[in-house]
């Protein structure tokens, strides 16, 4: 009896997308074509393997693209796992696989790709001699390390590193999961500290470090590698090859996608953590694991800005069948839909026409000045809306938690009439106050007693939804199934909402709360920065207790942000000029992946005409629409707007006093008038990966320490 072959098994890592998306574009094409070839069967004679002389891995062949370029293949002797892991001009790519290795770690079953001497340059270790210093990982022993996952080929130079200068000197030559793991432990984490960080498994089985088939298999392995199951789908990712967030998690990450939860998580990180990616894949995981026949997933965020771009980015992940089964939208907006649908033609209470109104009852306030106008707005919006409070006597029992004015019964009298009035000029207006719509919606599902709307529902940046937003998202998904809220967010980039209770809104994320520490989009530096904005700041874990940042940082380090001030606007304007255009003179820097930031609309319009005056290409991102990668152009966009995006550099302009903020704090409010300004800035600084200039003319601000960060 024959006994049946296994699969071969093609797959691509991550630094050959790196590398090919490094190539001009008609060598791509050559590239996609031989890709084509080699998904069809990598045995073929014309794919023209060759050994690699002077190569450390004896598993390491060179492929031919054409004349000039090659491929770099792992082809292990033993199985049929092929792994395109380089591409470049002929001699380059030899020269890059001499210094690498690609083998299964024997500790942790994960396939690793890391750099090394090169066989011609690697001589026999020599002695060990006792040194009068301390090196930074004196204090493990090489079997503490392994266990952790470090190669043993890389101890070596691991021991040469005297402190954290040196390790951050030495992390392109890394794997991005060693310099983590290193870094941690240079931070004062032990060995069991790292661990737990991780979230590390430890292998189920012995580990065959021959076995390269089930290594793809590791959760460790799908960090950095992917099998390709067929044509379309090595096409797809050649299409966007630096879009990795489709492709590659983190272990914590994948965990949390296919976390198999028996009531609502919650999962929070700072800004870079991957909050969002993990929303997304989770989405998909939901629409193919758990959905069944017409069941549907309920991906929602605050604004119509952010739906907008998660919408393009499951387009990008998903299949058409998946993405039929999620629907995405912000949750006014499928709250007006949903009343719209019974002929309830309410909108939500915003604009210009809601202040009129506002301004109209706010002249019922009592004379004397007591309470200004900023005061009365935001205890309607964060106890009157908030609690659902419908008549006087329910505002007298509210309660008040978080505001910093005290009122007496008599105050809460004196000031209802302009509560009552705005209620009913919205209601005369066909308008709706955002908190009393979603209540109303809550209201007549529950009367409807309908089968619930969704199987799952999924939040994006939760910390900007109100109580009764919760309580409409609790009711539509049922609360026995499992799986059904998944909300994400983070208290310190809040720009909209007020702290609310997860718990007060019949949510219980108890024992289902995680974390996202390691921030893989901003510099070290760049953090720092923008998190010295919020010190001080009391933030909150948007379940009654609070979060104090520590323990989140970047895997990256770069240049520290910029801080430069100017005699006048003009002058300003000719120091962005010129700072992007040496931006430009860096054939790695595309104008797509710069973005101007300001303040208020008003401000965008000024900055933006002085660039196109010194014809540079802009693109505004607009409200409600994604970023269209296929637009040319130096991006330019509100602080508001480039929430939930990300560029290489950012130039966040017009940081003076009469900007920041835009207008002047009411008293009564002014702590968290401020404090929200500070958030704004917090998130728009964090957008960049690797710059961030701030710019001003005038008198600075004063809501952060205008410095150069050192």
């Amino acid at each position: 009896m024959s006994t049946a072959h296994p699969p071969v098994k093609v797959a691509l890592g991550s630094e050959f997308l790196s590398a090919y998306s490094r190539l001009p574009q008609n060598q791509q094409k050559k590239v996609r074509e031989f890709c084509d070839k080699f998904m069809q069967n990598p045995t073929l004679p014309g794919i023209n393997y060759e050994r690699i002389t002077g190569s450390r891995d004896p598993n390491l062949r060179s492929v031919r693209v054409d004349q000039n370029y090659r491929g770099i293949v792992l082809q292990p002797e033993r199985g049929d796992v092929y792994v395109l892991l380089w591409v470049d001009k002929h001699d380059d790519a030899y020269e890059w696989a001499k210094r690498r290795i690609c083998k299964v770690n024997p500790d942790t079953g994960a396939l690793q790709l890391f750099e090394v001497a090169p066989a011609e340059e690697a001589s026999p270790p020599a002695p060990v001699v006792k040194r009068a210093a301390t090196m930074l990982f004196d204090a493990f022993k090489d079997s503490q390390l392994q266990s952790l996952g470090v190669p043993r080929d890389l101890l070596p130079t691991i021991r040469k590193l005297a402190d954290e200068k040196d390790l951050e000197a030495s992390e392109s030559s890394l794997p991005q999961d060693i310099f983590e793991i290193l870094y941690l432990l240079g931070a004062g984490y032990t060995t069991d500290q790292v661990q737990t960080e991780l979230n590390r498994k430890k292998p189920a089985a012995e580990i065959d470090p021959e076995d390269f088939a089930k290594a793809m298999d590791n959760e460790e392995s799908q960090r950095f590698f992917v099998v390709i199951s067929d044509h379309q789908e090595m096409r797809k990712i050649l299409d966007e090859p630096l879009a990795k967030w489709r492709i590659f998690l983190h272990p914590s990450q994948r965990r949390l996608v296919e976390f198999n939860a028996k009531g609502p998580v919650r999962v929070l990180g700072g800004a870079g953590t991957g909050k969002t990616v993990v929303a997304i894949h989770r989405a998909r995981w939901l629409a193919e694991k758990v959905c069944q026949s017409e069941e549907k997933v309920l991906f929602t965020t605050f604004t119509k800005n952010l739906a907008a771009d998660i919408q393009e980015n499951l387009r990008q992940l998903c299949s058409w069948e998946t993405l039929k089964k999620i629907e995405v939208i912000h949750l006014d907006g499928w709250a007006s839909s949903f009343l719209r649908k019974r002929s309830i033609n309410t909108q939500p209470a915003i604009g210009d026409k809601a202040e009129q109104l506002w301004e109209k009852a706010a002249q019922l306030a009592p004379a004397g000045g007591q309470f200004t106008g900023n005061f009365l707005h935001e205890e309607w919006l964060q106890v009157v809306v908030a609690h659902g409070v419908e008549s006087l006597q329910d505002y007298f029992e509210a309660s008040r938690t978080g505001r910093r004015k005290r009122l007496s019964r008599k105050d809460k009298q004196a000031i209802w009439p302009v509560f009552e009035e705005y209620r009913a000029l919205l209601t005369e207006n066909g308008l709706r106050e955002l908190g009393d719509m979603h209540r109303d919606v809550r209201l007549l599902l529950q009367r409807e007693r309908g089968p619930r709307p969704y199987r799952a529902v999924i939040v994006d940046e939760a910390q900007d939804f109100g109580a009764e937003a919760f309580r409409l998202l609790r009711e539509l998904v049922a609360p026995d199934l499992g799986n059904d809220l998944f909300l994400v967010g983070d208290a310190h980039q809040r720009i909209y909402g007020h702290r609310v209770v997860l718990s007060q809104c019949a949510i219980d994320i108890r024992g289902r709360s995680r974390r996202l520490r390691i921030n893989y989009r901003t510099t070290e530096e760049t953090r720092n920065w923008a998190s010295a904005i919020l010190r001080g700041a009391s933030i909150d874990d948007l379940d009654g207790g609070m979060d104090d940042g520590k323990g989140y940082r970047s895997l990256t380090h770069g240049q520290a942000p910029r801080v430069e001030g100017y005699p006048s606007l003009s002058e300003e304007c000719a120091g962005i000029v010129t700072h992007i255009e040496s931006l430009l003179s860096n054939d790695h820097n595309r104008p797509e992946g710069i973005c101007l930031v300001a303040r208020t609309h008003r401000q965008l319009e000024t900055y933006q005409r002085a660039l196109q005056e010194a014809e540079l290409s802009t693109y505004l991102i607009k409200a409600g629409e994604s970023d269209d990668q296929q637009k040319k152009g130096i991006r330019v966009a509100t602080m508001h707007r480039v929430k939930g995006l990300e560029f290489d550099h950012v130039l966040l302009v017009g940081a003076q006093a009469d900007t920041f903020p835009p207008i002047e704090a009411d008293p009564d409010e002014k702590e968290d008038t401020l404090l929200r300004e500070r958030c704004l800035i917090h998130v728009a600084a964090t957008r960049a990966r690797k710059s961030l200039l701030v710019s001003f003319h005038g008198k600075p601000t004063n809501l952060f320490e205008l410095k150069n960060s050192h």
